[in-house]
């Protein structure tokens, strides 16, 4: 596998060691379709600060969409271009992340998730990922098949990853029938941090 260099500043990481905590990254975890980016985009905006997309960040380096490196190289590859592109983004300077489904499949990533700051689990239930997913038309071209789609895939991976996920969360969010920027308010007044308007 060719190495990959993904864009960081050379900062150090420092830990949230309480919701309250100003400092410290928030990390977005769950099943696609959950809301991630959407909702890292709200947090981003209250906060006044960058947010970070590591699917985004994977496509742009490799110059390929995830569902081509899945065809092409294959999943561990690409799993190896996710723990390099969360490392670099650990590194940056944008508070605010969003990370790929499959981010917690690896124990290299989940002990780095550990020590970056307040990981939040998104969570919804498979109908309405399916439905958000199929509701999305970008959806196909750049996010492969794991099983062999449908519901039923929605269903099987998340079975496989539901306690990755929990081990993972320092706080669970349900965005069912939320919109992102209810989900962003959510997080905010859980965490107890202040918008750069309360400020």
């Amino acid at each position: 596998m060719a190495y990959l260099i993904f864009p960081y500043y050379l900062e150090q990481r420092s830990r949230m060691h309480n919701p309250s905590s100003q400092s410290g990254k928030i990390l977005l975890i769950g099943y696609r379709g959950t809301g991630k980016t959407a909702v890292a985009e709200q947090l981003a905006e209250r906060l006044g600060e960058v947010h970070i997309d590591t699917d985004r960040d994977i496509e742009t380096v490799a110059g390929r969409t995830i569902a081509h490196i899945f065809s092409e190289s294959g999943e561990e590859e690409f799993r190896s271009l996710e723990t390099e592109a969360l490392c670099g983004a650990l590194k940056r300077s944008g508070r605010i992340l969003a990370l790929g489904g499959g981010i917690v499949l690896r124990e290299e990533n989940r002990s780095m998730l550990k020590n970056a700051g307040t990981t939040v689990l998104l969570q919804a239930a498979p109908e309405t990922i399916f439905a958000r997913l199929a509701g999305d038309p970008t959806n196909e071209e750049h996010r492969p098949n794991l099983t062999g789609g449908g519901l039923e895939e929605i269903v099987e991976v998340l079975e496989i990853r539901r306690e990755l996920y929990r081990q993972c969360a320092d706080l669970i969010v349900d965005t069912e029938d939320k919109t992102p920027a209810q989900v962003a308010d959510e997080i905010l007044a859980k965490c107890r941090l202040k918008t750069q308007d309360e400020e």
